[in-house]
């Protein structure tokens, strides 16, 4: 059976002026009538070229603390390693519709990986406004290369190369968390499986929309812990993701600086962040899609090898 996508759908959506009823958010979670407006939540920001580890540790532990999120800069991670990153992702979105489909989802299963529109449980059969690729990228022995994209042909390389700069931020902020709950720097990486530890990409491709006061862009949902980056076009995404705070939902803002302030599910130029906090994204602006990747530690999803 064919399965429609949100990116197909959203190029009639928008010459229509309308979107189809299961993407409607019930009213309790449309964002016009739940954001709560006048509140302004900056993100704590942790400088990971600061001299004075200690101060590190106690930085990330109260921001885990307090907020469950924290920005992270100068991680270390080329812009031009990013931007490439952001390159090849967007033109695979740009494939022809049966070029994309030939790494799509198993239709039969309940599969994590490949190319598709449905991922989180659809309550009374309401949709997010987003379609997504989702493969293993390490380690070695955990990936299937049917489910990467072949086109463009520098895909592959490209992931390897920023997988590879992401893990070792990951390492750095699994060791400053674990001294900063008392054990060993080691302990948090281990007691997730240590160098059996899978890692995930996900691109998350959200169209134009033509109702995004109606539509959410990612559901309410919450992610046991993973590093994200995400690269956009557009000059600033401050505003476009949401926290929970008790019933509410507050817009979250973020510092923008070089080499990588991060939100908890947009930034730009290399942008990190742990977060363990409920958030929904609500959609991105009509008249341009945005693509947000991010790398996740498996155990959030499936456990230890």
């Amino acid at each position: 059976m064919e399965v429609e996508r949100v990116q197909k759908i959203a190029s009639v959506s928008n010459l229509e002026g309308t979107i189809p009823s299961e993407y409607i958010r019930p009213v309790g979670e449309q964002p016009a009538s739940t954001t709560i407006h006048g509140v302004v939540l900056e993100v704590p920001v942790i400088d990971l070229s600061h001299p004075d580890a200690g101060e590190l540790v106690g930085s990330i532990s109260e921001a885990s603390r307090e907020w469950g999120i924290f920005q992270v800069v100068n991680h270390g991670i080329p812009n031009e390693v990013i931007s490439k990153l952001q390159k090849v992702g967007k033109e695979f979105f740009e494939l022809p519709q049966e070029e994309k489909e030939a790494i799509a989802k198993p239709a039969s299963n309940e599969a994590l990986e490949g190319y598709g529109t449905k991922l989180q449980k659809e309550v009374e059969g309401k949709k997010g406004w987003v379609d997504h690729l989702f493969h293993r990228v390490w380690p070695p022995s955990a990936i299937n290369y049917h489910f990467w994209p072949h086109s463009p042909p520098s895909y592959r390389e490209t992931n390897e190369q920023y997988t590879q700069m992401l893990i070792e931020v990951a390492n750095k902020l699994l060791g400053f968390l674990s001294k900063g709950i008392g054990l060993e720097e080691n302990a948090m990486k281990e007691g997730l499986g240590g160098e059996d530890l899978i890692y995930l990409m996900k691109i998350n491709y959200y169209p134009p929309c033509p109702c995004p006061d109606l539509a959410l862009g990612v559901v309410p949902h919450t992610d046991i812990c993973y590093q994200s980056t995400t690269l956009v076009k557009q000059p600033s995404l401050s505003g476009r993701v949401q926290v929970a705070d008790g019933s509410a939902w507050i817009v979250l803002f973020y510092t923008r600086k070089e080499h990588g302030s991060c939100c908890r599910q947009n930034a730009k130029h290399g942008q990190c962040v742990l977060a363990f906090r409920m958030a929904r994204a609500m959609y991105f602006g009509m008249g341009r899609a945005l693509l947000f990747f991010r790398l996740a530690w498996a155990a959030a999803f499936c456990g230890r090898k």
